[in-house]
């Protein structure tokens, strides 16, 4: 395959490049990049252009000089070959810059900022407790600026603390101090069941009662109030005590009490029980057919009456019964686990289950006696084990350890050929 023209014509241009290298003094008119030359030049032919310097024909035939890309200085003479093409060519604190690697902090950040260079590239920042556009200037901070404009909603106030500016409500408001604060009620329908609006706060709705008063319920945010029992006035302004002694109350409720006349009886006797005043006291009793505490309860008298107050001995329990007649009379036994008289003492047995009783023993009326006793057949033996009698029949004889044991009987095996 022959070659291209364009290929031709770009290998040509490089020996041309070559070539003016040795001729840099020949007898041409030395003139600018892009300049024309007189028509007796002879194109490119003659290499015209200095050192490191390209040649190019342009219309007429003129030759043309200049310097390839990454070189600098005169195409006439010399061309030198720049310091970068590209910012990979410099360090990563320098830029690449007219072929020269510079600083690009240089003329990049505005008054008062501070420069860094990071990769080939001018950072520019305030510095500490400076604010401002860095590219344009920096300032001294002041922190009230913070404030103007304000950062906070309505009806709320801006403060510098700890150089935050802080937003907080104004006095008498509520709400989220960044998108506004608002009174804490309006109306009577923005509070709570059981509260009132007053002066722009939810207060509660029993405070409408007056001196001594109860609240017995709210309604529609407003307070039902009573005084209480025994007292009398208005309940929306003042209760005052029905009596403040004695001599202010009736004979049917001849005491006062806290500003209130009471029968003294009233709540001071058990269920069932009469009250008689001496004076001002009660007194409490059972009438005669009955029984039991008169400041508790009064109540007819039942079988179970016999053994109350307890007839029986420390550790016995009494239990209502009959006599050989059938009479009624209370009973006494001992407890679970005791043993003795009890009508006068019971004492606690050795044992109350075989847990308490070596592994030997077993407990057998509160006692820990030998399991084996009377329990196995006559020449049988016994070991105790787990609290329990173990009975076997001795060696040579069969039968049942518990019943009898016999001696065993062998009989002789008849042998076949």
């Amino acid at each position: 395959m022959l070659p291209q023209p364009s290929q031709l014509l770009g290998v040509a241009l490089l020996l041309l490049a070559l070539v003016c290298q040795s001729t840099v003094g020949k007898k041409l008119e030395k003139r600018c990049v892009n300049c024309s030359y007189p028509a007796q030049t002879y194109g490119c032919s003659g290499s015209p252009c200095g050192v490191n310097a390209i040649c190019q024909e342009a219309a007429g035939g003129r030759p043309v000089c200049s310097c390839p890309p990454g070189y600098s200085g005169n195409p006439l003479t010399h061309c030198n070959r720049g310091e970068c093409l590209d910012n990979v060519d410099c360090r990563g604190d320098l830029q690449c810059k007219d072929n020269r690697c510079v600083n690009p902090c240089v003329g990049a950040c505005g008054i008062g900022s501070n420069c860094e260079a990071r990769n080939h590239v001018a950072v520019c920042s305030c510095p500490a407790g400076y604010n401002g556009d860095p590219y344009t200037a920096c300032h001294l901070n002041d922190p009230e600026e913070q404030c103007h404009p304000s950062p906070c909603g309505i009806n709320t106030k801006c403060e510098i603390i700890n150089g935050v500016p802080t937003c907080s409500c104004l006095h008498g408001y509520l709400g989220n101090p960044l998108s506004g604060c608002r009174h804490e009620c309006e109306r009577d329908s923005d509070c709570g069941g059981r509260d009132m609006c007053s002066n722009f706060k939810c207060v509660p709705s029993c405070g409408q009662c007056g001196i001594g008063a109860n609240c017995k319920s709210v309604s529609n945010h407003r307070a039902v109030c009573e005084c209480p029992k025994g007292y009398i006035g208005s309940p929306y302004t003042e209760c005052r005590p029905e009596c403040y002694g004695d001599s202010d109350c009736p004979a049917g409720r001849p005491a006062c009490f806290y500003g209130i006349c009471k029968n003294t009886c009233d709540g001071a006797c058990g269920i069932g029980a009469d009250c008689n005043l001496r004076g001002l006291t009660p007194v409490c009793s059972c009438p005669r057919d009955m029984t039991g505490d008169p400041f508790v309860r009064c109540r007819p008298f039942t079988k179970e009456d016999l053994c109350e107050p307890n007839p029986c001995g420390t550790n016995a329990i009494c239990v209502p019964g009959h006599d050989n007649t059938g009479r009624e009379r209370p009973v006494c036994n001992c407890l679970p686990g005791h043993t003795g008289n009890p009508l006068s003492h019971c004492s606690r047995g050795e044992c109350l289950s075989n847990n308490e009783c070596p592994d030997h023993r077993a407990c057998i009326n509160y006692q820990c006696v030998d399991p084996c006793i009377g329990k196995c057949a006559t020449g049988a033996s016994c070991q105790a084990k787990a609290h329990l009698a173990v009975c076997r029949c001795p060696q040579g004889q069969t039968g049942d350890a518990l019943v009898s044991c016999r001696q065993t009987r062998t009989f002789p095996v008849a042998k076949y050929h």
